[in-house]
Parts: C-alpha cells; structure tokens; sequence
C-alpha cells in the first residue's frame, strides 16, 4: 500500500536553494578586507575604547576595504581578537545594504539589502532580515538571486539559507525564491 508524502514546502523550497547553490563554483570573500580599516560615516558617532563598542546613528556608511554597509541606525563591536561584528538597520525609507567583492574572479560581489543586516567578520557569516535580497554579481551582471523574509550567507562553508517568517501560513507561500544561471554559462561569461 503507497503512503502519501507531506512536504514541508517552505523547508524543502530552502532546502532546493542550498544544494542549487552549492554546485556553483566556489569564491570566497575578498580575504584582504581583514586587514583593512573601517571608515565610517554617520551623522552621530558614539564609541567606547574600552569596551570596543560604536554605536552609529544616522545615514550610515561603512566601509572596509571591499566591505561597504549602509543604514540608519547601527552598532559595531569589535571583539579581544580584533573582529568585528557589524549590526545595521534601515528604516522603510533608507533599507539597510552590504556589498563585498569576492576573493578570486575580478569583479565578482555578492550584494544584500533588507531591513536588517548583520555581518560577523570572525564567521563571515552575512544575515539579511526582512523582505530581504541577496545577489551574486559578476562585471555587474546578475548571476544568482535569492528573496526570502531571512537569509542567511556562510561565506566560509559556501552556503545560502532562506528562512521564512516564523508566523508563515501555507497561503503565503512561497515564502523563499532563488534565480540561479547555471555553472556552465558563468564560466562562459568569464
């Protein structure tokens, strides 16, 4: 006797994106982006010294070499190792963005934007949240898209995970999209 099977859509559709993605090929992040300062701008700047914390407020623009974050409202907490660890929120005039060149192929970036975006440089671990987009460009050309309420990026193990709103009825569905160009054609574009 045949059973039937129930999906869980928004696990198996997260599930599809991470082994789609996981077949491209690999790029890393721009490795000397470690080493490089922060330079910020932001209406107001409050730090501590002592304990490594900057709390930023108001059209913030981050960058470290390769690394440039935007937002409204944000917090940096570089920790005894000397990594940061980058928090920034927009507002629904001014979304919060990241954007890193990739170790490697020249002119390759990944590009996030969402409400809220957080980057642990120690993981390389990207966190978009809310209505957010993560693209993978190369010589500016779209290459993979993801859209998801959440999505996560592991720059180190290569993976994507979208994850979808707690709350998220069947009705809502699909709650994770993912354009995706085949390998074959990328490598052509090179």
């Amino acid at each position: 006797m045949m059973q039937s099977l129930k999906i869980n859509l928004p696990f198996a559709l997260s599930c599809l994106v991470l082994v789609g993605i996981n077949l491209l090929q690999p790029a890393y992040a721009e490795k000397a982006d470690k080493d490089k300062p922060i330079i910020l701008e932001a209406e107001k700047v409050f730090g501590n010294d002592t304990t490594q914390v900057y709390d930023l407020n108001g059209e913030i623009i981050l960058v470290k070499g390769s690394i440039v974050v935007t937002g409204e409202d944000g917090q940096i907490r570089i920790d005894p190792e000397g990594y940061e660890f980058i928090d920034v929120k927009g507002t629904p005039e001014a979304i919060a963005t990241f954007r890193q060149r990739r170790e490697g192929i020249a002119n390759e970036f990944m590009q996030g934007l969402g409400s809220h975006a957080t980057y642990d440089a120690k993981t390389e671990m990207l966190t978009l949240t809310g209505n957010a987009t993560l693209k993978r460009l190369l010589n500016m050309q779209l290459i993979d898209q993801l859209y998801g309420w959440k999505i996560e990026y592991d720059d180190i193990k290569q993976y994507y995970r979208v994850i979808p709103p707690k709350d998220a009825k069947p009705e809502d569905l699909p709650v994770a999209r993912a354009i995706l160009t085949p390998k074959r054609k990328v490598l052509l574009a090179k």
